[in-house]
């Protein structure tokens, strides 16, 4: 299958999830996360907001630590500080960061929490199709960070053509563990 057949297909899926079968996934996926050494002995960590019922991470917001957002600004993907009460409805009607948030620097952040609409066992993901992870993960700054890809279970699959530009990521969390 093309990847936009892929795209297709698990939106479709996701998309299917009741608001009840959604929430108790995304809790379930919470744990683990909060569980993890990794999300424990970050100091920051870059997030997302769900949008078309992405796994909903936003209680993981209430653990101290400088929490991360982003702002799909031209081809790019900027972060800024999470500050309750500053988001606002971006470009793609995602919630983003205020533009005057207080900037991220690539070198403080030390957890990546990546939405995918789908990945492979590889660590592969494919998303909206923007390419704005994929641009960011292979400069410099951001390549030696670890990320995780956040999806539910029935969007892992063994493995899909990839493109020379796609960047796997380092682990993938479901709301049945860690792959």
């Amino acid at each position: 299958m093309y990847k936009s057949d892929l795209r297709t297909l698990y939106l479709e899926k996701r998309r299917s999830l009741c608001l009840e079968e959604w929430k108790t996934k995304s809790e379930q996926l919470c744990q683990h996360l909060k569980a993890s050494r990794l999300l424990q002995s970050a100091k920051t960590v870059l997030s997302y907001c769900s949008f078309r019922q992405e796994p909903d991470l936003h209680e993981l917001l209430t653990i101290p630590k400088v929490w991360g957002l982003p702002r799909c600004m031209e081809k790019n993907l900027i972060w800024h500080v999470w500050q309750p009460g500053t988001l606002r409805s971006g470009r793609f009607g995602i919630q983003e960061p205020d533009p005057n948030s207080p900037l991220i620097d690539p070198a403080q952040v030390d957890l990546i929490l990546v939405p995918c609409v789908m990945c492979d066992r590889r660590g592969y993901r494919l998303g909206y199709g923007g390419g704005f992870y994929d641009r960011m993960l292979s400069k410099p700054e951001w390549q030696r960070k670890m990320t995780i890809g956040i999806l539910f279970d029935f969007a892992v699959v063994d493995e899909f053509a990839i493109d020379p530009w796609d960047q796997p990521l380092s682990a993938i969390c479901t709301e049945s563990g860690w792959r």
